[in-house]
């Protein structure tokens, strides 16, 4: 929806943590399209007759894709997986550029978090990003219930937010070709 594709504008990552919540917010109304309209759409106060049905078109969209790709009870939308495996590729072509230290830094600094989270996944152990957008939505998830957060897990989603914050921004600049600029000028030559 508006926000959705602003939030895909703006910061990638806030996007596919909104996204994630999307999925969880039309999971939690059992896929029912009558239920999100009253506990999500009607909430939204002003909306007009056009962005009503806008807002429901989408959810509506949501949720066939979510019956379509066989996500009902857990898992992600392809189009959020999508969008990893866009983040994945663009982290492993700036760790391996030396113009890039700072990224290099951020990750080596974020690196022990998620390495301590992989192995507390079991069998369900996903790559780098994908565990460091977990941790993210699993600090949102307990700030939003009002769980406690230790130091220690405080520590660790600050180096983890400072990582992605990173690759985000690096994802933006690659978006609008600003990252790899003279690359992208001698691609159109």
């Amino acid at each position: 929806m508006i926000t959705a594709s602003q939030k895909r504008k703006e910061n990638i990552a806030e996007y596919l943590l909104y996204m994630w919540q999307i999925e969880d917010i039309i999971r939690a109304n059992g896929l029912d399209l009558a239920k999100i309209e009253s506990t999500v759409i009607d909430k939204y106060p002003g909306l007009s007759p056009q962005q009503r049905k806008e807002m429901t078109e989408w959810y509506e969209s949501l949720i066939d894709m979510m019956r379509r790709e066989g996500v009902e009870k857990t898992g992600h939308l392809q189009l959020n997986k999508n969008v990893i495996i866009q983040l994945v590729e663009l982290h492993q072509t700036l760790l391996k550029d030396p113009r890039f230290p700072d990224y290099t830094a951020e990750f080596y600094k974020a690196l022990p978090y998620i390495v301590e989270l992989r192995s507390k996944a079991g069998e369900n152990k996903s790559g780098e990003i994908e565990t460091c957008f977990n941790a993210l939505y699993g600090m949102l998830m307990m700030r939003l219930s009002g769980k406690e957060i230790t130091p220690a897990t405080r520590d660790a989603i600050a180096a983890i937010s400072r990582f992605i914050a990173t690759l985000a921004k690096n994802f933006h600049l690659d978006e609008a070709d600003k990252l790899f600029p003279q690359e992208s000028q001698n691609a159109q030559i």
